[in-house]
């Protein structure tokens, strides 16, 4: 039997806003499987964000253990951590954070610009995750030239360049439209079943969730439940990577 790739144990988060004491988390405790795709809902103020940041080794928190794929993430040091953001996780955020007056083809390299990859090598694995996305006859247009979804295809184009097993996705339909939000979770859908990747993305739509295999339910900073999805809404773009004994029958099937 695999291991989690994601073992969150106990885990608590606490600012200090003045004299307020926020406890963003109160003892988180989950695991994700490798291959798994999972969606983390709840109200704002649940923790959801919180809990995605500490995931994604953007924060820190207060106490309880963290490991990633076998590792306590507490024990690394910042070189460790930034190892694992470049290498092990790509992330989606809503406002797709694309470089203004750069080329899609230039903001997916970005990444490994960081990481040291060369020229070439980095022309040739961006051309071909924008193609991945659908966006082969758009890799020298300018965010401007873009609708949102596709700018959104870009994000997830620069996420998965470097090869990450996990994508972690906060809010990335947050704002799309319903079409273009279906393209985008029909894309995380190809990405979790023709390539394996472990999707976590965070939304307050419930429509959003039921793509995913299993939701996560936060509130007040702990999860109120956990539940698979039984009736799983697969993307029509989607369905030509899924098994034919997978697909929900007809009287079940809801495609976005």
């Amino acid at each position: 039997m695999s291991e989690p790739v994601i073992d969150v144990r106990d885990l608590t988060k606490v600012y200090q806003m003045g004299t307020m004491t926020v406890h963003a988390l109160r003892g988180v405790t989950l695991q994700v499987m490798p291959g798994e795709m999972t969606a983390i809902m709840g109200p704002s103020g649940s923790g959801k964000s919180t809990l995605m940041n500490q995931l994604g080794c953007l924060d820190q928190p207060t106490s309880g253990e963290y490991y990633l794929d076998g590792t306590l993430v507490s024990k690394l040091n910042e070189a460790g951590l930034t190892r694992i953001r470049r290498y092990k996780i790509g992330f989606v955020f809503q406002s797709y954070n694309l470089l203004a007056r750069t080329s899609a083809v230039a903001n997916v390299q970005l990444p490994m610009t960081y990481a040291g990859i060369g020229g070439r090598e980095r022309s040739r694995r961006a051309i071909e995750a924008l193609k991945l996305v659908g966006l082969g006859d758009r890799l020298y247009h300018q965010p401007s030239e873009l609708s949102g979804g596709q700018q959104q295809r870009v994000a997830i184009a620069r996420a998965l360049v470097t090869e990450p097993a996990i994508i972690m996705a906060d809010e990335p339909t947050g704002n799309l439209d319903t079409q273009s939000g279906a393209e985008v979770m029909a894309i995380f859908q190809k990405l979790n079943l023709e390539r394996g990747n472990t999707i976590i993305l965070v939304t307050h739509d419930e429509e959003i969730a039921r793509h995913a295999q299993r939701i996560i339910h936060m509130r007040d900073g702990v999860v109120e439940y956990d539940e698979h999805v039984e009736n799983r809404i697969i993307a029509q773009q989607a369905r030509s990577v899924l098994p034919a004994e997978r697909l929900p029958a007809p009287e079940q099937e809801k495609a976005a």
